[in-house]
């Protein structure tokens, strides 16, 4: 499986660019570290799903989140919540599904 991690970039900082590059750097460190160490175990595994893309950002408060991009099985998913938890990251949650869900 080919684990790929996507940094979203910020660019709300128009007003301070010296902290803008210092966030941006630390979110594609993050990045690369999850891919290239945290997710390591999942490279040499055979699953139904050839790859894995997620994508990191960040929330109002600044802290990392994280969301799978593309359908892999539960236990694969479930690595991943795991790994990020224990560098605490959270789920990034879609407020937009909850507005498109129908009303019965």
């Amino acid at each position: 499986m080919k684990v790929k991690v996507v940094a979203i970039l910020e660019t709300e900082f128009k007003q301070e660019q010296a902290l803008a590059k210092i966030m941006n750097s630390r979110l594609q460190r993050a990045a690369k570290e999850l891919q290239d160490f945290h997710l390591t175990a999942l490279s040499g595994r055979r699953s139904s799903a050839h790859y894995l893309d997620i994508q990191l950002s960040y929330n109002q408060k600044y802290k990392i989140r994280y969301r799978i991009i593309n359908d892999v099985p539960a236990d694969v998913e479930y690595l991943v919540a795991e790994s990020c938890s224990r560098l605490g990251y959270i789920l990034w949650r879609n407020v937009v599904a909850e507005q498109d869900r129908p009303v019965w």
